[in-house]
């Protein structure tokens, strides 16, 4: 292959605004269906993941903002379990639900490049059996509505460019509003959009009365949120470097590697050909921004160690892209195979098999599963978790008993104690961790603390900074052998607390 050809000066050509291919309903609509049943199907196997449960209690405080994310997906939660009830099929639904909508909008992706049938069937199915997008599929997490949100951002855009249609860019405007709620990532594909736009065209949108209104609103749909964290000293600011220095899916190596294996392996070579095709194609030349796009989001989240989803927002349009070439041209030369039903239908099983909880629990651990998708391992022993505090609450001397406090090291133990703890007696769980600690700092009762982790034992001398007498006395053993965060971990009973709760709950602060 060539070098990209550069691109022209002049400004992308505006495609007919006409007829458009037909959308293919109804095959889309059964493949959106298909991946929303395998879902739901599932939904309730294992657990609650420590998300989902930070989620809940999260709901019940509800604030403009969070150090760890904007308000949305708290406040969705709150108003399914109120609705649906405090279940965690009732939270999965959704989840469900978001996942097949991208489906759809994959298809319409494709549509609105020029695509027929068979074009919107080949970026749906690459939808539909995504690693990334069925794993977030499973889950209530902001990956679930942030892929789903940006990838109809990106739709919209096209469609605009097929039809100049004005009432786009303010829809635009309203989906962009919700997705700043959910990440304020989401940001970074907005201005990678606009840069393309202006790098190759069309830049007709700048002229467009819409685009104001559309600006407005978003303006108006993120000012609350931004206030919260300037009066938080910006806590968002200290989280996205405390992810940064994670080094998550292999750290900068792996970003590129990662976004192969997320999008299916070898189904990944349909984005790849259509990002090419973006530079190559005269007929994809109106959409070349979304090649421009997305190697200029490379460039950013390689210098700012990001993680490899977030580009996903755009994943869908090079699917399309290479899928609406393929219907026009052929496949590339010795490709063919690859865009046929059993590579579609295999790229599918391996995804199941990789992300979804289709093995016995006590198996999991001897599959590749919590290796790949390090999320399943940890929905796995939350009841159990609870159990094991509260033999250690309840092995304490009834005065001791009444009076003790629970703090453990991370939202997911504190929001599983939350959901699990009252049917043990438990009383309720605090922790410093992320927006868990501005939910609240325990009551001074003069008793004795239960706390789990820091993660080993030697680690645990730093408790002795707050407590005089400091006791290892349990260890969380989920019961499968599944190497997931809390196991292994120390449950302490610390005794002879060294000041009062105001004093020392700002030490506990950590966002991670």
């Amino acid at each position: 292959m060539s070098a990209p050809a550069p691109a022209a000066s002049g400004p992308a050509e505006i495609i007919d605004s006409g007829d458009a291919p037909a959308p293919a309903w109804r095959p889309v609509l059964l493949l959106a269906a298909a991946l929303g049943v395998v879902l739901l199907a599932v939904s309730a196997r294992y657990g609650y993941h420590r998300d989902e449960l930070y989620f809940r209690v999260a709901g019940r405080h509800p604030a403009w903002g969070y150090p760890d994310q904007p308000p949305l997906m708290p406040l969705m939660g709150r108003a399914v379990t109120a609705v649906f009830g405090d279940s965690l099929v009732a939270l999965r639904v959704p989840a469900a639900l978001f996942a097949a909508a991208g489906v759809v909008a994959a298809a319409l992706t494709a549509r609105d490049m020029g695509g027929g049938r068979r074009a919107q069937l080949l970026t749906a199915g690459a939808y539909a059996v995504c690693p990334f997008a069925v794993a977030v599929g499973h889950g209530f997490y902001t990956a679930t509505l942030d892929l789903l949100l940006s990838t109809t951002i990106v739709w919209l855009v096209v469609r605009w460019v097929r039809t100049r249609d004005s009432r786009l860019l303010l829809a635009v405007g309203v989906v962009t509003a919700l997705v700043l709620n959910v990440k304020y990532l989401a940001a970074f594909l907005l201005l990678a959009l606009l840069a393309g736009m202006l790098l190759s065209g069309p830049r007709e949108f700048l002229r467009r009365p819409m685009l104001a209104a559309a600006v407005l609103i978003v303006i108006a749909a993120v000012v609350p949120g931004l206030a919260w964290q300037a009066g938080h000293d910006w806590p968002q600011i200290d989280m996205a470097d405390a992810i940064a220095g994670k080094g998550d899916f292999g750290g900068r190596p792996g970003f590129v590697p990662f976004q192969i294996l997320l999008t299916g392996g070898l189904m990944s070579w349909l984005w790849i050909y259509g990002l090419w095709r973006t530079y190559r194609s005269d007929e994809l030349r109106p959409f070349r921004f979304l090649g421009h796009a997305y190697l200029l989001l490379n460039v950013v989240f390689l210098i700012t160690a990001g993680k490899p989803y977030y580009l996903s927002g755009l994943w869908a349009a090079l699917w399309a892209a290479g899928a609406v070439e393929i219907e026009r041209n052929g496949a590339p030369r010795g490709w063919g195979w690859a865009a046929s039903l059993p590579v579609y239908a295999l790229t599918g099983i391996t995804t199941v098999l990789l992300t979804l909880p289709v093995y016995p629990v006590e198996r999991l651990a001897d599959t590749p599963q919590p290796a790949i998708n390090a999320d399943s391992a940890e929905t796995v022993g939350w009841p159990r978790f609870a159990a094991q505090v509260a033999r250690v609450h309840a092995a304490l001397p009834p005065d001791e008993r009444a009076a003790a406090t629970i703090v453990v090291s991370n939202y997911g133990e504190a929001g599983a104690l939350d959901k699990y703890g009252p049917r043990f007696g438990l009383p309720h769980a605090y922790s410093g961790h992320n927006g868990y600690w501005y939910f609240g700092r325990p009551a001074d009762t003069g008793g004795p603390t239960i706390v789990v982790g820091p993660d080993d034992v030697a680690e645990g001398a730093q408790l002795r900074r707050f407590w005089t007498d400091v006791r290892p006395v349990g260890r969380i053993d989920n019961g499968v052998g599944l190497d997931n965060q809390e196991q292994g971990k120390p449950i302490w009973v610390c005794r002879g607390q060294r000041g009062p709760w105001a004093k020392l709950w700002p030490e506990f602060r950590r966002l991670s």
